[in-house]
């Protein structure tokens, strides 16, 4: 059990405030004034006190912000704070801002060093900027990036939980075309493996991989393409051979839903809207960003800033409830581990 669970008998989660114009602040307060999170976990969420106190008038919620003291026990309504007061002026919401992506960067540099130091089990983070981000001299193009840049891997892949449903991306934020350029037998290989790896000491067990086909319908022996036969399907073999539980290539248009039904622990995925389209489409607003390979458990939310509805008080915190949910739950079973 890691130092900081010893100390509070909870998984402590760090919560990265994101983007102080967008909807972080507000999800996050949403978040940790429900009671289905209160009592879970010990929430810290790392960012600035004063957009946070803006976001709670906003939606006209009761609660106290205090520093994080790991001795004090919190009460309900009260919301545990890093605060690193970086935002300067008042936040113009919905805008791409230096100031902002600059303090959003600092956030995840805070949450880095809390984590290496024992202050903190896991890493939940909410929405950045791209833009803002990249304005704010911090050269990523997201949150994974940017923490395995910090934590001096590079290994790494994204995942996304929704459900029993569970995918590995092979690429993320490149287009089609040069995704498509990607799927080569070796690099299936590896990220097959890496999955049975990093899966198997999430859930626990050994887990049973499903591989998504490239090609409509697979292909179908070779009628709509040749990635499946040329690619996908050595790679398979060889991991089968290695002594790995996968199979496939299957039908894209139907391995999500089976995975989604349990028959599958994951699948690995040949490009982002492969992945992403059947899990939000499945649960969208409670599905959760993991990211695999890195020293420390990190999850997200499962959507952007939301520029267009900041500071309207109408966003829905499902998605980051239960990322915070899940980086407590995977953080107190590797504390088992232990």
């Amino acid at each position: 059990m890691t130092g900081s669970m010893m100390k509070t008998g909870l998984p402590v989660v760090g919560i990265t405030m994101g983007d102080p114009a967008g909807i972080g602040p507000e999800i996050i307060v949403k978040s940790l004034t429900d009671e289905s999170v209160y009592g879970s976990v010990r929430a810290v969420v790392i960012g600035d006190k004063k957009v946070l106190q803006r976001a709670a008038s906003m939606i006209d919620v009761a609660c106290g912000f205090v520093d994080h003291r790991p001795e004090i026990p919190t009460t309900e309504t009260d919301i545990e704070v890093f605060d690193l007061r970086n935002c300067g002026a008042p936040i113009r919401y919905g805008e791409v801002s230096a100031v902002n992506g600059k303090a959003a960067g600092e956030y995840i540099e805070k949450a880095y060093e809390l984590w290496k130091n024992g202050t903190i089990d896991a890493i939940c983070t909410a929405p950045i900027n791209k833009e803002s981000l990249n304005l704010g001299e911090r050269d990523f193009p997201g949150h994974t990036e940017f923490f395995a840049s910090l934590a001096g891997i590079d290994k790494f892949a994204m995942s996304f939980f929704a459900g029993q449903l569970r995918v590995v991306l092979l690429s993320t934020h490149v287009s089609l075309f040069e995704a498509i350029k990607l799927v080569r037998r070796q690099s299936i290989v590896d990220l097959i493996e890496f999955t049975d790896r990093t899966f198997s000491k999430l859930l626990g067990k050994k887990v049973s991989i499903a591989v998504a086909g490239l090609n409509p319908h697979a292909s179908e022996s070779g009628k709509f393409g040749t990635e499946e036969e040329m690619e996908i399907t050595p790679a398979v073999d060889e991991c089968l051979n290695k002594g790995i539980n996968v199979s496939g290539p299957y039908s894209p248009d139907t391995i999500f839903m089976r995975a989604h039904k349990g028959e599958f622990d994951a699948v690995i995925a040949h490009y982002h809207d492969q992945a992403t389209i059947p899990v939000k489409a499945l649960s969208f607003g409670s599905a959760v960003n993991v990211t695999l390979g890195l020293p420390f458990i990190r999850t997200s939310v499962d959507h952007g800033t939301a520029f267009d509805i900041a500071g309207k008080g109408i966003a829905d915190a499902s998605s980051m409830k239960a990322a915070i949910l899940l980086a407590g739950k995977l953080a107190a079973a590797a504390a088992l581990e232990k």
